[in-house]
């Protein structure tokens, strides 16, 4: 039995962050409903067609789900709706700010008809303040939250290459419901979970907060090596390829400095015998490394580098990503079926074997539809567009 089997999940999402959330609920076992619109379906379904003629995103955060097509602005939903949070443990939603209060989906509309249910809603800013009601993506928080002010290069900023706002608040959302399920389990009641994609970005940059406290100096932006220790960050070798390495302390600086750059005489050098005259001095150090790593293939530096226990990291692209042998060596990829036949997905972090999870398929929109209405005791037309009514 996995964890949530029998918990019931009907979600009204799109793009990343309530669905990476779902997601990681039905890995664990729950029934995840996705309501789409007819016709179009969550619109993350549109974003690229880079998986054999599906979306990259889609792909991603919707395996495990059911797909029940249905426009929830017409009348005849709302007995569908009825009908599914009489059986549900939980609802979540990241629609635009304002929606599900309209449509009555609220957690103050729902708690006196199901008192059991857990409520979450996911949004750019929150559910008040002035904020409530501003457009919100991921690129656009990754600024508001002051990410964008120490990510990139001392010239320019950058953000960064994957959606950590939409999956900082989708994961958020995703522990906060495991807290109301088991909250729910003493006292029978549902609550109201309300995650903001700001405050959940504001919580990871947290360290740069507290690093420019009262008023001090943020963290410089400093491409890919760390802002404040060094050496830690990337450094090409002779063949052209890139090694990323990082020290931590003094013991390793002079380890360093005798195994792997065969320098032991700079372990004393008062240019470098600190942390802070070493970043200070950055330039000059910088240029002795790459002397010394301009004469070894990358290969030749990492084994260096592990010979002498510094920490270090291959800089990879996605296609030795797809090939990496660490993931290979723990088992971590499974198939998924998909509308474009079986897909390679990568076991939950945390989950040891493939029957310690769904990994189910990635839904057709609609894909369930009739099935699911069949079950609520309500029939089904479905039209050219795949429109439902009840």
């Amino acid at each position: 039995m996995l964890p949530l089997q029998g918990i019931t999940v009907v979600t009204l999402e799109h793009a990343i962050a309530a669905p990476f959330c779902t997601r990681q609920l039905a890995d664990l076992g729950a029934r995840v409903i996705k309501i789409e619109r007819p016709g179009v379906g969550d619109f993350a379904r549109g974003y690229d067609e880079r998986v054999r003629g599906l979306s990259s995103h889609f792909v991603w955060v919707n395996r495990s789900k059911e797909s029940l097509a249905l426009d929830i602005k017409e009348p005849a939903s709302a007995e569908v709706m009825d009908r599914l949070l009489e059986k549900a443990d939980v609802l979540v939603q990241n629609l635009a700010p304002g929606a599900a209060a309209r449509l009555g989906l609220s957690h103050g509309a729902l708690h006196g008809r199901f008192p059991g249910l857990i409520v979450c809603d996911i949004s750019g800013y929150g559910n008040d303040g002035p904020y409530r009601d501003k457009k919100a993506y991921d690129l656009l928080i990754q600024s508001e939250s002051g990410f964008l002010s120490v990510t990139g290069s001392a010239d320019e900023p950058a953000k960064a290459g994957c959606s950590i706002a939409d999956i900082a608040a989708g994961m958020y959302a995703y522990t906060n419901i495991l807290a109301a399920l088991i909250e729910r389990g003493r006292t029978g009641l549902g609550r109201h979970i309300d995650v903001s994609m700001l405050e959940s970005m504001a919580e990871w940059m947290s360290y740069p907060m507290y690093y420019s406290f009262e008023g001090a100096p943020p963290p410089p932006r400093s491409g890919a090596a760390h802002a404040t220790i060094y050496p830690y960050g990337p450094f090409a070798a002779g063949d052209g390829k890139t090694v990323i390495l990082g020290l931590q302390n003094e013991r390793e600086w002079a380890v360093f400095c005798e195994r792997v750059l065969e320098r032991p005489e700079l372990a004393a050098d008062p240019r470098f015998s600190t942390n802070s005259r070493r970043s200070a001095a950055r330039a000059e150090l910088r240029a002795l490394i790459l002397e010394v790593f301009a004469g070894l293939t990358a290969e030749q530096v990492v084994a260096r580098l592990d010979a002498a226990r510094i920490a270090n990291a291959r800089m990879n692209d996605m296609a030795d990503l797809w090939a990496h042998p660490q993931l290979r060596a723990r088992n971590r990829w499974v198939d998924v079926q998909s509308p474009a036949g079986r897909l390679p997905a990568l076991l939950p972090p945390g989950i040891a074997r493939a029957d310690q999870a769904v990994m189910g398929g990635v839904p057709a929109l609609g894909e369930h539809t009739g099935r699911i209405l069949a079950e609520l005791g309500l029939g089904v037309r479905l039209n050219g567009d795949d429109d439902v009514r009840s």
